[in-house]
């Protein structure tokens, strides 16, 4: 008996290969009809023996393409058509796409294969490329994503590559980048005032070279450009970081394979798959050696590997087997994707540019990840993670969420589909602002959402510039969310728990609270559905100066000592602590410019000053990170007193019980070790306090404190046997890169389904 379908399916289904793998599977089920991208995502009808028909349908659901992600897959019955094959057709477009856009992949083996095959007719082609691998998200201009909508478009096929793209059994079929060295784009080098062009091998060789004598290049990739050189000569990392003003922020490193990668840092089974899987992102990983200025006071390396075709071709020509690749900037700015501004704004920190002729659509840097005690984490979402879906959102109406200022990234729905940006930095910069303001742009095109029907949602901070910048929109609806409420839902959205009640912990450095504050230490009960009640927090201090405090960890100490001014100046004195320390002391007592705090961020920079982190920071979360990896060179020989009295944390014993022993020259080591313990267990107690009072088994852990490997694994210890669950982001930064999807979640469910 004969039967026909039509299959809609929406998740990640376009740009991965689907059509090409429903093609065969059609042929080899013996089916006739069609399959075509849509606005949502791919369509079918497919009609034939009805025992193929269910087969069909079973296949597809049980075994996609291995970079498919199937959000909803629908079926319904249909007339038969009597078509007498099965085809692909051009992509049809009826209504507003909602289809999620690839992310960009890393080069799959099969094109490895091909790359360094003497007889294969893409053999040292830089731009190498299947349906398995390459650019999407950063050549992507519009959607249906087909060719014409690519930075690809100036390229048309030769008919080798033609045959290819038409040819159903070929893996290139309708690959949308591929190309070759016959009718593709090309590589060439700027150096010394002239330009090198001819066979991309030659450029990329005398790349290598370069790079070989201690060279900084500026090098071009999937989503801008990188700044290379060698990483174990001191003498160009110095260089580097010098023409960079980058302080003493690490460095992220390319290591020529797995087995260099190995070398260089310790790495876990789940470690080495996040190396080489198709995001192919940086891996935060334990340092088994040594690479001169790359990561100063830190015992922790960021690695990745080679992972376009080009970054191959520079090792196999001879590139130094391991490089710091870090983003083509000035420090703190978005990395440089256009031609023209990476000539213009390397002046003077490149002393060559590795030039790609395809441009890129939109700037992506690499995202960033660790594997904590609750598995892994992303800490920077961006290349190969971004804008794949974390969730769908229980609403009909268009949500535009603006995010925090720092680590921003903006969260579009469309259609109860969440999609999520890529990391944009720092809003107090220019260059990020203006990234920022180009990707909402960017974000309500592709999508086609007109904004005056949309819903924008802001930080609640007045003077954020994401907050101005949602006030300047026409759009018909705004609404503001506190900041450490969206850290919460944030991870509320990712596990798809709107209407789960929690204890919500949300520590990090600053958010504007309810009553004014500067909050950093808050814990809620409640769901994202019912609203997030301010439950507990960490007893109120104070920041002299106010956003310095935050840059130098001696202020912090200051205000941290405010209830207890003869003690603050007898340790200020005992230790010898710097002149800023006193001065911070005398705002307090005038009581000029101090501002009230809950913040557990600036509580580890306190500590970390206490400690000896007398200098002001170079990057955001340095004296934090110094004091972790100071902890973790320590065994756990005792624990301070910090008590929860079922509203506040008191931070007050835990500063005298570590005063005590700093006067009494406790190793400060021993100290730090001590410190994390107790804030652990502070956070324990309280969370099994209010999980009693509430009737709650399951904590959100969120904010960017929750970066802290140390802290989760006591975390991890103190939960193991109780009858909590912990939630923590795993997709979704726990920093502020989590922020928008959390605004989103909580308007979402205001709004559900109105």
């Amino acid at each position: 008996m004969k039967a026909a379908r039509n299959i809609r399916i929406r998740g990640v289904v376009q740009g991965i290969g689907f059509r090409p793998y429903v093609f065969r599977l059609a042929k080899q089920w013996g089916l006739n009809g069609w399959v075509r991208n849509g606005e949502s995502g791919v369509e079918i009808h497919v009609e034939g023996e009805s025992s193929g028909v269910d087969a069909f349908i079973e296949e597809i659901t049980a075994r996609p393409p291995a970079l498919a992600q199937i959000t909803d897959l629908r079926v319904e019955h249909a007339a038969i058509q009597e078509f007498s094959d099965f085809e692909i057709r051009e992509s049809m477009r009826h209504d507003r796409p909602t289809v999620h856009i690839p992310a960009d992949l890393a080069v799959c083996p099969a094109c490895m294969s091909e790359l360094f095959s003497p007889t294969n007719r893409r053999y040292m082609y830089p731009y190498i490329n299947c349906t398995e691998c390459g650019p999407r998200y950063t050549v992507i201009e519009a959607l249906p994503y087909d060719r014409p909508y690519t930075t690809m478009k100036a390229w048309p096929m030769c008919s080798d590559c033609g045959a290819e793209y038409h040819e159903p059994t070929d893996r290139r079929f309708h690959a949308q980048p591929i190309a070759c060295s016959k009718c593709g784009p090309h590589y060439y080098m700027r150096w010394q005032g002239g330009e090198m062009r001819g066979e991309d091998w030659k450029v990329i060789e005398r790349t290598a070279n370069l790079l070989r004598e201690g060279r900084i290049l500026a090098i071009k990739g999937l989503g801008g450009y990188h700044l290379a050189c060698d990483a174990e000569n001191g003498q160009a990392v110095q260089t580097l970081r010098e023409r960079k003003r980058r302080g003493a922020k690490p460095f992220a490193v390319m290591a020529k394979d797995l087995e260099t990668a190995r070398q260089l840092v310790e790495l876990s089974p789940q470690e080495e798959r996040l190396l080489i899987s198709p995001a192919s992102p940086i891996v935060l990983a334990r340092a088994r050696r040594l690479l001169p200025g790359v990561a100063p006071d830190n015992r922790d390396l960021g690695v990745m590997l080679p992972y376009t075709p080009l970054h191959h071709l520079l090792f196999y020509f001879g590139a130094p087997p391991v490089l710091v690749m870090t983003s083509a900037n000035r420090s703190s700015e978005p990395i440089v994707y256009t031609d023209e501004d990476a000539v213009k704004a390397l002046q003077g920190l490149a002393d060559a540019w590795l030039i790609g002729e395809r441009p890129i659509a939109r700037r992506v840097d690499d995202s960033v990840v660790r594997v904590s005690a609750y598995g892994p984490m992303v800490f920077r979402r961006a290349r190969g993670y971004a804008p794949l879906p974390v969730t769908r959102l229980p609403t009909d109406r268009s949500i535009l969420a603006l995010g925090s200022d720092l680590k921003n990234t903006i969260t579009l729905v469309v259609n109860g589909q969440a999609v999520v940006s890529q990391h944009l930095g720092d809003l107090t910069r220019y260059e990020a602002y203006t990234a920022f303001e180009q990707t909402v742009r960017d974000l309500l095109s592709m999508y086609d959402v007109p904004l005056e029907k949309t819903i924008v949602v802001y930080d609640l901070h007045p003077d954020y510039r994401s907050a101005q910048f949602a006030r300047e929109l026409d759009t018909a609806e705004r609404v503001g969310i506190q900041h450490h409420r969206a850290h919460v839902a944030s991870v509320l959205a990712e596990r798809a728990a709107l209407d789960k009640r929690v204890i919500g912990v949300a520590l990090d450095g600053t958010g504007f609270g309810d009553d004014g504050a500067i909050w950093g230490g808050e814990i809620f009960v409640g769901s994202a559905a019912e609203g997030l009640e301010r439950c507990g927090h960490l007893r109120y201090a104070v920041l002299p100066g106010g956003d310095a405090a935050a840059r130098v960890p001696l202020q912090a100490l200051a205000g941290f000592f405010s209830d207890v001014p003869e003690l603050a100046t007898d340790v200020g004195s005992q230790l010898a602590l710097p002149e800023r320390y006193f001065t911070a002391l005398k705002l307090i007592k005038k009581g000029l410019r101090t501002f009230a705090t809950t913040s557990v961020g600036r509580l580890f920079d306190a500590t970390a000053a206490l400690l000896g982190f007398t200098e002001a920071i170079s990057f955001e979360g340095q004296a934090a990170i110094w004091l972790e990896h100071l902890a973790s060179t320590a065994s756990l020989e005792k624990v301070y007193p910090f008590p929860w009295d079922g509203r506040e944390l008191d931070y007050r014993p835990l500063m005298q019980a570590m005063v005590e022993d700093r006067l009494n020259g406790r190793d400060v080591a021993g100290i730090a070790r001590s410190f994390h313990r107790s804030i652990a267990e502070g956070i324990f107690r309280s969370v099994m306090s209010l999980g009693e009072t509430y009737g709650i088994d399951t904590v959100v852990l969120s904010g960017g404190v929750f970066q802290n490997f140390l802290l989760l694994s006591d975390l991890k210890e103190l939960f193991a046997d109780s009858v909590m669950d912990v939630w923590i982001g795993r997709l979704i930064p726990p920093n502020d890169g989590g922020i928008s999807i959390g605004q989103a979640a909580l308007v979402a469910a205001m709004h559900r389904y109105d």
